[in-house]
């Protein structure tokens, strides 16, 4: 008995430490995949495959300056979803409800930007260059066009061939977010708080719909009143804009200063209580994230370098690599 006694017992002690292994399995995938990506991926297979993507990106910001924006956050929807595998661009298709339909990507902009440059590679380099890739590129594009820093993006993504409208519940942070809750989602993904911190500062352009923040204004807390840590002129503006029987998808801008210029007023703002959304306003609440708050309202060029740097983590997010995934010819379809 006592022998049967430690067989169980050690039965109970694998099954018991089995999740964790796995875990550590798949961060060494996932880190292996990462460190495969090199900067200048295509400067042999395809040179002017980054060239062409900023011409088409340079193309659509000019248009709609508002497309800047947009392209930061495909990328950021795309990576936090399966990882940087440019599933955030198929199509739905019979039987299956795609990522970009699901209701927290009902807002998404910029594909037409990637048609285009995916088209003009096809051109010139069939077979070569994935979506992925066009993604994390037209994203550094963009964000230079709006004001923000060049950085090189490290490349060699392949695509991803599965879209699960489903599978955005629980990996994009909710605008209600707090900051535990926020450290959750981009830990999940290999972040840290600190590079959370500075990728909200992506809401430094761009817009939300009112759906994103109206109970902040008609809804808030055990009273369903109005939120009182927003600063009132600022309230009584949304309520404007926003009014309790009009369209939850009205647009409101992230900054309402410099809505297409990257700069550090979205910091600015939550200091002075006008975070647009829950999860921005939340990062004055909790102190450690708070000092990073202020510290780059007072060291502007402290959050171009963190917000570039947290850009190359995010784009390593669960990435494709080597034989595993394909290199789509139309990234809306699978093939």
């Amino acid at each position: 008995m006592e022998a049967q006694s430690r067989a169980r017992g050690g039965a109970r002690t694998r099954l018991r430490f089995r999740p964790v292994l796995v875990c550590l399995m798949m961060a060494m995938v996932s880190s292996t995949a990462r460190a495969q990506l090199q900067a200048g991926f295509y400067d042999t297979l395809c040179p002017a495959a980054e060239i062409i993507v900023q011409e088409e990106v340079s193309k659509g910001v000019s248009g709609s300056p508002g497309t800047a924006a947009g392209l930061l956050r495909l990328h950021f929807h795309d990576c936090f979803v399966r990882g940087c595998d440019g599933s955030v661009l198929l199509d739905s298709a019979a039987g299956n409800t795609a990522e970009k339909d699901a209701p927290p990507n009902s807002s998404l902009r910029g594909f037409e930007v990637i048609d285009a440059a995916k088209t003009r590679l096809e051109q010139a380099c069939y077979g070569v260059v994935s979506c992925a890739d066009i993604l994390a590129f037209a994203a550094r594009d963009a964000l230079a066009l709006a004001g923000g820093s060049q950085y090189q993006v490290p490349a060699g993504r392949r695509d991803g061939n599965v879209s699960v409208a489903g599978e955005t519940n629980g990996n994009l942070p909710p605008p209600t977010a707090n900051v535990q809750q926020l450290n959750q989602i981009f830990g999940s993904k290999g972040l840290t708080q600190k590079e959370m911190v500075a990728l909200s500062g992506a809401h430094t352009i761009g817009m939300a719909q009112c759906s994103s923040f109206d109970s902040r204004l008609y809804s808030y807390g055990p009273s369903a009143g109005q939120d009182p840590t927003m600063d009132p002129a600022y309230l009584g503006t949304l309520t404007t804009q926003c009014p309790q029987a009009g369209a939850a998808s009205q647009l409101v801008a992230m900054d309402p200063v410099t809505p297409n210029s990257f700069d550090t007023n979205y910091y600015a703002n939550i200091v002075a209580n006008r975070g647009l959304l829950t999860s921005d306003q939340a990062l004055l609440a909790d102190p450690t994230t708070a000092a990073q708050v202020v510290g780059y309202t007072n060291n502007p060029a402290s959050f171009f370098t963190d917000f570039a740097d947290a850009m190359v983590s995010m784009g390593g997010i669960g990435v494709l690599t080597g034989t595993s995934g394909s290199i789509r010819t139309n990234c809306r379809v699978v093939g």
